[in-house]
């Protein structure tokens, strides 16, 4: 590139644009990418609180009882769904429901 910058042709000035531009281009597709990410965490966290501020029923299977679980409970295996305050405490006091052993469901709702 010329030392004057008049020297400079309109291709030259054209082609600095574009490498310019593309620079711009990489720079909004990266922060494009950082706030997708962001978003994607601050959803999975609003999930997961939203899971553990509810409960969850496990079906009866094999000669089982039906199980309430806290909403983040792993071993609410095949439970669909959350359930609320009130829709736990009644499923407490079905005679067919039990509380879960180890995340202790009924804490949370005899206390609240």
């Amino acid at each position: 590139m010329p030392d004057d910058p008049s020297q400079v042709s309109d291709l030259e000035k054209n082609r600095i644009l574009v490498d310019w531009l593309e620079y711009q281009l990489r720079q909004a597709k990266n922060r494009v990418r950082e706030l997708e990410v962001q978003e994607a965490q601050e959803r999975r966290q609003r999930e997961r609180a939203r899971a553990e501020r509810s409960w969850k029923i496990q079906p009866q299977r094999a000669g089982r009882p039906a199980m309430l679980h806290r909403g983040g409970c792993t071993l609410a295996a095949g439970a669909n769904g959350l359930i609320n305050r009130e829709e736990a405490l009644i499923a407490l006091e079905e005679p067919d429901i039990e509380a879960c052993d180890v995340c202790r469901p009924e804490t949370g709702l005899l206390s609240g």
